[in-house]
């Protein structure tokens, strides 16, 4: 308070009785008052020679900036864990105590980098444990999550296990753990592991000597990109759990994602498959155009018989890893009216395939008339199909360039002029003409004759 800096300015004047300073050490100097503070400003700008002062604090943005600019700072961090298993381990040789590598690595997490805090913990454990020390008795004690656990998730991610997740939760909660100490625990797990990976070397890993060697199991089971998905989602679920009502559903629900989620590397591979075949499909597909357009590069070439050449093409394309049905080109020299009406079906079907929700429509309702050279002469059932047949001309045009080995023109014809039909699209026109004469509902017969609309079987 006021009172006690009022006092501390009246004695710091004095020089020492022995030695060369008088150190004043005051510690958690954040919780000094507004008014202490400025009582004690002017003593610290202008302090006697013999005065040394030591302010502490785990609060440095509670103290005020004018007290800070007339100090030096210096920040302590913590205490490594090597460090203080090292500490704790040459105690227990001067005292003749016997303790294994693993429990000196439970009490030094549980210190959290305290030094002080790690030896409190240790005078604990020996009074408990009456000379007979066990690693199982201290994590008892201290109520400490077996690391165990842990490594039954990682095991369960591996495996897609999900019956585990449900015995780890059951366990934490029999035995009274936080559920917030397992996620942070949790947390370091992978993050272990994540270290093993990149270095492949468990040096980094903040662990007892006899769970380094189960790490580097994992160095060739996840990847780096696997590890970072799952320390964020759990860093996430870390956020969520403070507010969650019922931690133990929460638990269950973020570990059952866990354990589902799936590898990144399976879809990298699928992604690089279909790339590698796109490219074997694309480099095949010119050496065809090559084979085709360019007879003169090889004049002495052997042709198969159209036997083989019809047998080539309606075997199915198969890929290797995903296998996905095509209409394969067919390229005909000589093309007539026949042929374009024989082929026009699986010339529909590609053009379903890249953009049926735009064509489609309107390619069912296209009848191929006549063939005059390359000029194809068609009818439309309606003008918003023959609307939308002309907005995507050029695409049409390119696919029976790929698709029939020859460009073709399109051209409306009017319905007035009505020549033979084949019979699949005489048959087809008949069924249309009598779906039109089972309209009885007058608000259909307005939407499909008036409106332009389409009935959708």
């Amino acid at each position: 308070g006021i009172d006690e800096i009022r006092t501390l300015r009246e004695s710091v004047k004095y020089a020492p009785t022995r030695g060369k300073y008088k150190i004043y050490i005051i510690d958690e100097v954040h919780m000094l008052t507004k008014e202490s503070f400025n009582a004690f400003l002017k003593t610290l700008e202008e302090p006697p020679a013999h005065t040394i002062f030591i302010f502490a604090t785990t609060d440095v943005h509670k103290v005020p900036l004018t007290i800070i600019s007339r100090c030096q700072r210096y920040d302590f961090r913590r205490i490594q864990l090597e460090t203080i298993k090292t500490t704790l381990a040459k105690i227990a040789e001067e005292e003749k105590i016997k303790i294994d590598d693993k429990t000196l690595t439970i009490i030094s997490k549980k210190a959290d980098g305290a030094l002080r805090d790690a030896e409190s913990y240790f005078d604990q454990v020996i009074a408990y444990c009456n000379g007979k020390i066990d690693s199982e008795i201290v994590s008892q004690m201290l109520n400490l999550i077996d690391e165990e656990i842990y490594f039954r998730i990682s095991d369960a991610v591996l495996s897609k296990d999900y019956k585990s997740v449900f015995e780890v939760s059951n366990t934490i909660f029999e035995n009274g753990w936080d559920f917030l100490d397992f996620i942070d625990g949790l947390n370091e797990h992978f993050r272990n592991i994540l270290t093993v990976v990149v270095t492949d070397k468990p040096d980094l890993a903040e662990t007892a000597e006899v769970y380094k060697n189960r790490y580097l199991d994992y160095k060739d089971k996840f990847s780096e990109s696997d590890l970072l998905r799952l320390l964020g989602f759990l860093n996430k679920v870390q956020q969520e759990l403070k507010y969650s009502q019922n931690q133990k559903l929460k638990i269950e629900i973020a570990l059952c994602h866990l354990v589902g989620l799936e590898r990144t590397q399976t879809i990298s591979n699928l992604l690089n498959n279909a790339s590698e075949n796109d490219i074997v499909e694309s480099s095949s597909g010119k050496s065809q155009k090559q084979n085709l357009f360019n007879k003169s590069a090889a004049p002495k070439t052997e042709y198969p018989s159209e036997k083989t050449k019809t047998k080539s093409v309606s075997e199915p394309v198969r890929k290797t890893g995903l296998e996905t049905k095509i209409n394969t080109p067919v390229i005909v020299n000589d093309l007539d009216f026949n042929k374009v009406v024989d082929m026009w079906q699986g010339f529909v079907n590609i053009i379903n395939n890249e953009k049926g929700f735009l064509l489609g429509p309107a390619l069912e309702s296209l009848k191929p008339i006549k063939l005059i050279g390359n000029q194809l002469n068609v009818r439309f059932r309606d003008d918003i199909s023959e609307k939308t047949f002309e907005m995507h001309e050029k695409y049409i045009e390119q696919k029976c360039e790929d698709y029939f080995g020859k460009r073709l023109r399109f051209k409306s014809t009017p319905d007035e002029k009505k020549p033979e039909m084949p019979a699949k699209f005489s048959k087809a026109e008949t069924n249309q003409e009598s779906q039109k004469n089972e309209i009885t509902d007058p608000y259909e017969d307005i939407i499909l004759n008036e409106l332009g609309g389409q009935k959708i079987e």
